[in-house]
């Protein structure tokens, strides 16, 4: 009989895509989209002060909005429940891939079964599952706030990070990213919102909205918008710009197309100030 030769397989194994990583929040000069040339400084102020005017400013971000504002006017910054900046990490991981609702939820639950960040780091992974599973992917995020409390606890001896407020924007970038299951958008909301730094968090509907108004390209992903929107908007504009556009993403019919709608009071799609951006709304 005549030898068989060893055929290639007719069905070829694929070989993983070599997609190169942007050298992301490493690099502070890095343009991912230097021959873009929007958004400029006035049209940041001009779809702030509509969206503004259309919203007013989100209560759920003025207890932060005034712990930014009142050192800048020579006040201190007013006291509410205390929410450190551990607190504001755990809190953002929480609220991937969920709503509002069912993310706030499951912070409460998780606050009113561990008196401590020293008790979640004790319990059983299951029981801190059990606490946080109304926010949905339960095992998952149970495993990064776990990781980052034995983490936190071996490098520095406590379940802290107030320690950040100390370090530059760079620095606190690269602390927090080296716990496993941090990412730039929870770095941001965490840099925006705790630590009181210019920073432009990318979730859903700022992406979405962003690609619809022409700020980045269509085929951005949202790595690169976040790092193009940083780079481009304006500090002092950033806060404001983020709440507002988050808010209007989940209230405008126009721009939460696509999206299963929430429930509440929507924006009529007459009353989208953002209409005359984009021919695809």
């Amino acid at each position: 009989m005549p030898e068989k030769k060893n055929l290639p397989s007719k069905r070829k194994r694929r070989e993983p895509p070599n997609h190169q990583a942007p050298p992301a929040t490493k690099d502070p000069n890095y343009e991912p989209y230097p021959d873009h040339a929007l958004p400029t400084p006035e049209d940041c102020l001009v779809v702030r002060d509509r969206l503004l005017a259309l919203h007013g400013f989100p209560q759920q971000f003025a207890k932060y909005r005034d712990r930014r504002v009142a050192p800048q006017e020579g006040g201190e910054p007013p006291h509410w429940e205390d929410e450190s900046v551990l607190d504001g990490l755990v809190k953002t991981v929480i609220s991937q891939n969920t709503t509002e609702v069912n993310s706030d939820k499951a912070f409460a639950c998780l606050k009113s079964t561990f008196p401590s960040w020293e008790d979640v780091l004790a319990a059983e992974t299951k029981t801190l599952e059990n606490a946080i599973r109304c926010g949905g992917l339960a095992p998952t995020k149970a495993a990064c706030i776990k990781n980052v409390l034995r983490c936190l606890m071996d490098k520095r001896g406590e379940l802290c990070l107030e320690y950040l407020r100390e370090l530059s924007v760079s620095d606190i970038k690269a602390e927090l990213s080296n716990f496993k299951g941090i990412g730039p958008k929870t770095v941001a909301c965490v840099l925006l919102f705790n630590l009181q730094q210019d920073d432009f968090p990318v979730d859903t509907h700022v992406f979405e909205i962003a690609k619809t108004i022409g700020w980045v390209p269509m085929a951005a992903d949202r790595l690169k918008t976040y790092l193009h929107l940083n780079r481009r908007i304006p500090k002092e504009l950033k806060f404001d710009l983020n709440c507002l556009i988050y808010t209007h993403g989940k209230l405008c019919n126009r721009c939460n197309k696509g999206r299963d709608q929430q429930k509440g009071n929507k924006s009529g799609d007459s009353d989208c100030p953002l209409l005359c951006y984009s021919k695809s709304m």
